[in-house]
This record gives structure tokens, C-alpha cells and sequence, in this order.
């Protein structure tokens, strides 16, 4: 999936108590892809690695250096995020909800990548199995994620408002 429609499908999920909590769970949701393909895009950037060819469609992902296969299986991986939500469970002696965020990100990635390019490695370190699937670019795949996303924010800002029209009502009501 690409890094801004992560962002929203977790604020969607997770982000409706506050402001706060749509942001958080937004870049949450997105940081996944940013610290992986992130650090590897600002690196490029300032000239530290080269930059793949994307003229012929995926590059040859042997292209990348390893540092990014690294973060990626890392930071794409449920076993991962297991461990780092009860660990943070541990130390808060609460669960930090929000952090299902990143959770959101890996299973929506399990349906959307190709072995053709980062496929997603969910039970790293335990194991190797992937899932090939339609890559998140293909038109059966990205569309109906622009359309389900925009159903979602237009549904919510409408639910928003009339929530706003109706404690505005409510105040004029009580004075």
C-alpha cells in the first residue's frame, strides 16, 4: 500500500477520540515505510547510496542495499511489533493502543505486495513465508483503496458534523 493511504487507514481506525490520537495513529501508521524506505530515500538524497532505476517497472531489489532488506523485514514484521507492544504493555503497565497502528500497516501490506518487489515478511524473524499477491500500484488494488478511503473520510466528516450541529443545538438549548 503506499505510505499516505497507511497513514489514514490507521488514523481511521484508531485516531477518532482526539486530534492527537488521528496524528499518532497516522504516523504510526505510516512509519513502517518511513523507516525503512525512508532512511533510504534521505540517504540517496544526500548521496550516501545510489538510487534505483524505476524506468523499467520494480527494480531488482538486490539493487538496494542491505541495510533496507533489514529495516524492512524488521519493521514489516508482526512478530516484531508482538514484542515491542508488550514490551511498552510492560513498562506503561497498560497497553498502548495506538501502537496497533503499525499492526494495521503490516496486514494491510500481506494482501498488497508481489514477490516482484519488498513482498511482506510478517513472521520475520521465524520464518521466510511471503505472500504474492497484487502489488498495492495495480489498478484493481489502488482505485478501490482511493474510493473505500474517501467513503470512509466523507462518512466520518459527515458523522463529525452532525455531531457538531447537534452540540451546538444542544448549548443554545441549556443557555
Amino acid at each position: 500500500m503506499d505510505i499516505a493511504s497507511h497513514g489514514l487507514w490507521a488514523a481511521a481506525a484508531l485516531g477518532r477520540k482526539s486530534k492527537k490520537d488521528f496524528w499518532t495513529a497516522f504516523f504510526i501508521g505510516m512509519s513502517p515505510d518511513l523507516l525503512s524506505f525512508g532512511i533510504f530515500w534521505v540517504s540517496s538524497v544526500l548521496g550516501f547510496d545510489g538510487r534505483p532505476n524505476f524506468n523499467g517497472g520494480h527494480p531488482d531489489p538486490r539493487m538496494f542495499p542491505m541495510y533496507l532488506q533489514a529495516l524492512y523485514n524488521a519493521t514489516h514484521s508482526l512478530i516484531i511489533f508482538a514484542v515491542v507492544f508488550l514490551a511498552i504493555w510492560a513498562i506503561r503497565r497498560r497497553p498502548w493502543w495506538l501502537l496497533w497502528a503499525w499492526a494495521i500497516h503490516i496486514i494491510i501490506d500481506i494482501p498488497t505486495h508481489s514477490y516482484q518487489f519488498f513482498p511482506t515478511p510478517f513472521l520475520w524473524p521465524l520464518s521466510t513465508f511471503k505472500v504474492n499477491s497484487l502489488s498495492w500500484g495495480d489498478p484493481r488494488i489502488f482505485i478501490p483503496n482511493i474510493i473505500l478511503l474517501a467513503a470512509v473520510y466523507a462518512w466520518w466528516g459527515l458523522k463529525w458534523k452532525k455531531q457538531q450541529k447537534a452540540e451546538k443545538k444542544s448549548s443554545l438549548t441549556k443557555s
